[in-house]
């Protein structure tokens, strides 16, 4: 068996509601959670944000999570992190994660851009020693220049991402779980951006990427799954599981870049 893999049998993720009589927050749970509500072997109200959730990945797969919000993926990919334990079923995980969800977390507004480079390394299980010897390369990607010495608190949205975008895509996961949060940047940053994500992803062991962009998935990811109310709707090559889930003109898009990507390597 491969060292790195991801294993869950008929895992369940559930967060209890302890005034079940509220029924604007039981509301206000769905909405958040986008899983069903139930009750648990303690007969306890739960809204259910997996259900059921059987997969298994090795080394060298790609899989992208597509669905609405609020319909589990990101649930999911904190799942496989280890932030949330199953309540019923298990999750078992090989390998040293990288989770990637926001981009802004493990950053201090009131420290230095390069100060923050260290302290997200930090958070995403690099050493110091490690980031110290990326920090100039990060510095180059970023464009941020003497903002770099400057408190995080004085940048504009942009530039946060642009910080965060160049910690993430330096390091060398074994299994990356990615919740794509780019969209405050430039048109010219986000193609150097994307490029970047590519590298990262071909030093990745597992990736799983839940993203809106149908094209993005496709230049990353060889298979798809369909997250529908907590539940694995369906899994299968990109193609087919966007058809399904989004109609026969999304599915045709996603051919026409697989065909275009395949001229590209070729």
């Amino acid at each position: 068996m491969s060292r790195v893999s991801i294993e869950t049998q008929q895992a369940w993720v559930e967060f209890p509601i302890f005034d079940a009589k509220s029924r604007s927050l039981k509301k206000a749970f769905l909405g958040k959670a986008g899983g069903a509500i139930g009750r648990n072997g303690s007969d306890v109200v739960v809204v259910e944000a997996l259900r059921d959730i059987t997969l298994s990945l090795k080394e060298g797969d790609r899989v992208g999570l597509v669905g609405h919000n609020g319909a589990g993926k990101s649930t999911l990919l904190r799942l496989l992190s280890g932030i949330y334990e199953p309540s019923r079923g298990s999750a078992r995980i090989r390998g040293r994660v990288a989770p990637v969800f926001d981009l802004g977390v493990g950053m201090d507004p009131e420290i230095s851009g390069y100060e923050n480079i260290i302290i997200r390394g930090l958070f995403l299980g690099q050493t110091r020693k490690q980031m110290l010897a990326k920090i100039d390369e990060i510095a180059d990607f970023t464009e941020l220049g003497e903002y770099l010495s400057m408190p995080l608190r004085t940048y504009s949205t942009g530039m946060r991402v642009r910080l965060a975008m160049g910690v993430v895509t330096s390091i060398d996961p074994e299994i990356l779980l990615l919740d794509e949060g780019i969209g405050a940047v430039d048109a010219e940053f986000m193609k150097k951006a994307r490029t970047r994500l590519q590298s990262l992803v071909a030093r990745s062991g597992i990736l799983v990427f839940a993203s809106h962009s149908n094209e993005f998935l496709a230049q990353l990811c060889d298979t798809a799954m369909w997250i529908d109310h907590g539940q694995i709707r369906e899994h299968g090559g990109i193609e087919d599981v966007v058809r399904a889930y989004e109609g026969p003109e999304a599915g045709n898009h996603v051919a026409q870049v697989l065909r275009e990507l395949e001229r590209e390597s070729v």
